[in-house]
């Protein structure tokens, strides 16, 4: 087993660094830094007792994942089930269980489960973040918004049920999200699940994704966007429904006001981290490797991270965001805060 030597030792860490390195996925480790140079040395021979305990506990952020994903597509399934009309509930289903990683779900049941909740309480709150997820992927795939005709190895929903069933199946899932927390929420006070749903809509709405989704629209093919106008629309268009995410869960899961407000920013670092991320697989990886079409940023003359910056200081930026967002779980049980810095650093690493 391979360790970290002289440059930075294990013991040399601080917590923060020490709980990214311990989280990042196996597979990942050799795109840390070079300032991190792996040695032959036997762990044994320099972690104390305790160190190796951790050691032989990592946590397995893979299975994590999997088994959250599974119990999301399950009540994914129990909750738009095939009814009349069946055109418009086939079309919200073939989005919705399409397959995708189930990230911003995820986030909600960890956010809830962190601060000592269960995850059957945050479950319809994940289910319906998930839904206007969708919502927000059928409409940008539509040939006025993003024009793509593949979406998670699949063809869009557009080239499958056309133009019109598309928008009005996303629309549909919007305003189901809302219902299917308000109706399948249980044993939570009432006004909790007032104070998600007001949440989730401020986070959608004119103020959040969709106030970043039309400054986006509006800034295509401009010269003068800024990092500033990018960062703009990037918090409102991709980070707040994962601020959401993280939010709902914190409150459904009763966490005080200063939890609620870690979490926040926590989310809200991984969700502009998500979209740099995305910036730089966009112009790096093939549509095969994506799942989606590959360098339509570029063909459409979008302003990036690596347009403005270029691909190297992106991912400076995205290491930056990866430590602040880690830092806000500081105060909170390592073993519940571990599915929360492994995500992160899945984020922050991932291929696709």
């Amino acid at each position: 087993m391979s360790l970290v030597n002289p440059v930075v030792t294990g013991s040399q860490m601080n917590n923060v660094q020490r709980s990214m390195f311990r989280f990042l996925p196996h597979q990942l480790k050799n795109k840390l830094p070079k300032t991190f140079i792996f040695s032959s040395i036997s762990i044994s021979a320099i972690l104390t007792k305790e160190e190796q305990e951790e050691s032989k506990s990592r946590f397995n952020f893979k299975a994590y994942m999997l088994e959250k994903a599974s119990a999301v597509n399950k009540a994914l399934e129990a909750a738009v089930l095939l009814r009349e009309p069946f055109k418009i509930h086939e079309s919200m289903s073939y989005s919705l269980l399409a397959g995708g990683k189930r990230v911003r779900p995820i986030l909600c049941i960890a956010s809830c489960e962190l601060v000592g909740g269960q995850e059957s309480t945050a479950m319809p709150s994940a289910c319906a973040v998930e839904m206007i997820h969708t919502m927000t992927l059928m409409h940008d795939d539509l040939p006025f918004m993003d024009n793509d005709d593949l979406r998670r190895g699949k063809p869009t929903s557009h080239k499958v049920f056309g133009e019109d069933v598309a928008v009005l199946a996303g629309d549909a899932l919007l305003l189901f999200a809302f219902e299917h927390m308000a109706i399948a929420t249980k044993g939570v006070p009432s006004e909790r699940i007032v104070r998600v749903i007001s949440e989730l809509a401020k986070c959608v709405g004119a103020e959040g994704l969709i106030g970043g989704q039309v400054v986006d629209i509006c800034s295509q093919g401009k010269s003068d966007v800024g990092l500033d106008l990018l960062e703009f629309i990037h918090i409102h268009k991709t980070a707040a429904l994962l601020e959401g995410s993280a939010v709902l869960g914190a409150i459904l899961g009763g966490a005080n006001d200063q939890e609620v407000a870690k979490l926040r920013k926590f989310a809200r670092c991984i969700g502009l981290l998500f979209q740099v991320v995305d910036d730089i697989l966009d112009v790096t990886k093939s549509s095969q490797e994506l799942g989606k079409t590959a360098g339509k940023d570029l063909l459409a003359d979008k302003s990036t991270y690596p347009k403005l910056i270029g691909i190297q200081k992106s991912r400076d930026f995205s290491e930056k965001l990866n430590r602040e967002a880690q830092e806000q779980l500081a105060g909170f049980d390592p073993e519940k805060a571990a599915p929360l810095i492994a995500l992160a650093n899945y984020i922050a690493y991932r291929d696709h």
